[in-house]
């Protein structure tokens, strides 16, 4: 199983990383808003899939940056909620 697990090791990171990449161009060329749930969770995910590569080829550097990414992502899906939450109550 592990040798399983080890032989896709990479191409789910690199799947994380090709997710972000996309979602970030997609934001600077503004056809995404920071503000959508969508782009906070394939920030959060794409992390994800990263740390999941880095659990076997090990990189403290690049855990410590993925762990921070994922937090950030965590934040802005809580404020996507917390202003829609918001917008609702106000609308009743």
């Amino acid at each position: 199983m592990y040798d399983i697990l080890l032989s896709i090791a990479d191409p789910i990171g690199l799947f994380g990383v090709v997710i972000i990449l996309i979602a970030y161009f997609l934001l600077s060329i503004g056809r995404w808003p920071a503000e959508s749930i969508s782009y906070q969770l394939i920030n959060f995910f794409g992390a994800l899939f990263i740390l999941f590569s880095l659990f076997f080829h090990w990189n403290l550097s690049s855990v410590v940056i993925e762990v921070a990414w994922m937090a950030i992502s965590l934040v802005g899906i809580y404020r996507v909620v917390y202003k829609k939450k918001l917008a609702e109550q106000s609308q009743t």
